[in-house]
């Protein structure tokens, strides 16, 4: 994938973009907002992808709002998508930011730095041996 092109972005909410108080809004995660600005600013579209609903999806909605990020959709694949149960749930992006990814959530500055081909320095991220480390060489 050519990342200089203008990207869908998927990102979580609880334990991603705020620390995970669920059913709470957490802290925002250090540098979150500021780069989802940049994000933004760079002509990515964002889409908020959480398993809120209801009432704590409206609290994860409006705490972003108040930051300065208005999602480009919020749990669809485009804002005028209508859900229908006959059709699978999973939305359409390009990459998912998600703490629960393999190896967890990366610094917000790494996560922009990965996106936008900046190389991050790598020096500075400690390898963890285990059982996997020779899948590393």
């Amino acid at each position: 994938m050519n990342f200089q092109d203008k990207l869908v972005i998927a990102i979580d909410f609880d334990g991603t973009i705020v620390e995970d108080a669920y059913p709470k809004v957490g802290k925002a995660r250090l540098f979150a907002f500021e780069t989802l600005k940049r994000l933004q600013d760079d002509g990515h579209r964002l889409i908020l992808w959480t398993y809120r609903s209801g009432s704590k999806l409206k609290d994860a909605v409006e705490f972003c709002e108040a930051n300065g990020i208005e999602f480009y959709a919020v749990n669809q694949s485009f804002p005028e998508e209508q859900f229908d149960n006959s059709v699978s749930r999973k939305i359409y992006a390009d990459i998912f930011i998600d703490d629960r990814n393999i190896g967890g959530i990366l610094g917000w500055g790494e996560v922009y730095q990965l996106i936008t081909k900046e190389a991050p320095n790598m020096k500075s991220i400690k390898q963890k041996k285990g059982f996997f480390s020779f899948l590393r060489k």
